[in-house]
């Protein structure tokens, strides 16, 4: 059975290579479910798309092109800074700071 697993595991995203089972189950969660809070959600947005952000040009930002998965509701969005947040996961407490700035959430497969 373990054997199976580490088959099935070669095509994770997460599976860097041929490392050590012990290695490997200890970085595991590093690589496979990064997360991000929703205070660094702004600092995502390029700069230029920042400034010239506003009600009808609302930034996304897909964290998933960050190299993060899931977002938590941590700290402050900006208010008046609504966004659109592409995430695989996010929280609860996070998907609602989002949406009290304005925002959306669009879950990605």
């Amino acid at each position: 059975m373990h054997h199976h697993r580490i088959l099935f595991d070669k095509y994770h995203p997460g599976y860097f290579g041929k490392v050590g089972m012990r290695y490997f189950h200890k970085l595991r969660n590093k690589f496979y479910c990064p997360i991000v809070n929703v205070d660094k959600l702004w600092s995502m947005v390029p700069q230029d798309v920042r400034e010239n952000a506003s009600a009808d040009k609302v930034p996304v930002v897909d964290v998933t092109q960050h190299g993060f998965f899931k977002v938590l509701g941590k700290g402050m969005v900006p208010p008046s800074h609504p966004m659109v947040v592409k995430a695989k996961l996010i929280s609860k407490t996070a998907e609602k700071k989002i949406k009290e700035a304005g925002g959306a959430v669009l879950l990605t497969a």
